[in-house]
């Protein structure tokens, strides 16, 4: 298990600055997720689900953000972003304290998408979140930002067998892959190179 130090982290209006509010058409990417971020009791946290589980899905019961494929009728990006987010864990843009702000586009290899990410903070009155479909989101969380400093070695099926990889453990729920290594860039944490190559195989299934 790896303990790197203790870094501080800026405030969540800092944070949030570094982004403008911006809408990328919807043909930027194929699907869009959503980091919620939320002042906690005692440091910043970031709302993740835990997936349903399904036998032929690739994404099944993997942590991740909320968020998932771009519809015809969504028009752009951020509309992608905030439908998934209802759809998921029951947050509208109400709930939020302003427009969701544009990261990045990035690559997701073992699904074969590129997938926008979007930042947002709960507002002060937002609903709590809480899974909308049991048959796609098994539990929702909050993860604390602090949890992504520590990396353990865990076992997971990658594009070469069955290896150990960097992962957050918190409460049972284990972050690996994609998710994180948006997260640890997002709050600008080292990057951690798995010695065995991509973990990202194609896969045939996208997540939903």
């Amino acid at each position: 298990m790896t303990h790197p130090p203790h870094t501080s982290t800026p405030s969540l209006d800092v944070l949030l600055a570094r982004f403008p509010v911006e809408r990328p058409p919807s043909s930027s990417a194929d699907a869009a997720v959503t980091i919620v971020l939320r002042e906690g009791l005692s440091e910043l946290e970031v709302l993740l689900i835990e997936r349903a589980s399904h036998p032929d899905d690739p994404a099944s019961g993997q942590v991740a953000l909320p968020g998932g494929h771009v519809s015809k009728d969504d028009g752009n990006l951020v509309q992608t972003a905030l439908r998934e987010l209802e759809e998921e864990v029951g947050l509208s843009r109400q709930d939020l304290a302003d427009d969701p702000r544009y990261v990045s586009t990035v690559h997701a290899r073992r699904f074969g998408l590129d997938v926008g990410v979007f930042v947002a903070r709960l507002g002060s009155e937002g609903r709590t979140p809480a899974p909308r479909s049991p048959s796609e989101v098994a539990r929702v969380f909050w993860l604390p930002r602090s949890s992504l400093e520590t990396t353990r070695q865990v076992e997971r099926e990658t594009s070469v067998g069955t290896l150990p990889v960097h992962a957050t453990v918190h409460d049972g729920h284990v972050l690996w892959g994609f998710t994180r290594r948006v997260l640890r860039d997002f709050f600008d944490l080292p990057h951690e190179k798995e010695a065995f190559g991509s973990v990202f195989a194609p896969k045939a299934s996208p997540p939903s």
